[in-house]
């Protein structure tokens, strides 16, 4: 199965949908910041290992505190995506800060600041 096959686009799509539902409504965990979102996800294609990239709305210890609450919860993560998805293998998670959203928004200040200069 190729990295950009119509199947992978599919599953990452499935783990996407369910991996942000276990998230946002089945974890407890006080470290995890309630404004936490899956951006985006890329499951391999033997499906061993999974990148899930995370957005979290804070500052940056809030953004730590939640990719150590998603880490130690991971085994839980991954035992609801077992039950929700039926693959042959269920891949191990990998949790990453994806730093875009914040990155837009600070260009679109600097921009905003250089049209008023202008």
């Amino acid at each position: 199965m190729r990295k950009n096959s119509i199947k992978n686009i599919r599953i990452n799509e499935e783990v996407l949908r369910y991996l942000s539902e276990i998230i946002r409504s089945e974890i407890k965990d006080p470290r995890i910041n309630p404004m936490t979102s899956v951006v985006s996800v890329e499951v391999a294609p033997d499906l061993k290992t999974c990148k899930a990239y995370i957005s979290v709305l804070g500052d940056v210890q809030s953004q730590k505190d939640t990719l150590t609450g998603l880490r130690n919860a991971e085994g839980y993560i991954r035992r609801s995506l077992a039950k929700n998805l039926n693959l042959r293998n269920t891949p191990q998670i990998t949790f990453i800060i994806d730093q875009s959203i914040e990155y837009g928004v600070h260009m679109s200040h600097l921009i905003d600041e250089v049209n008023k200069n202008l």
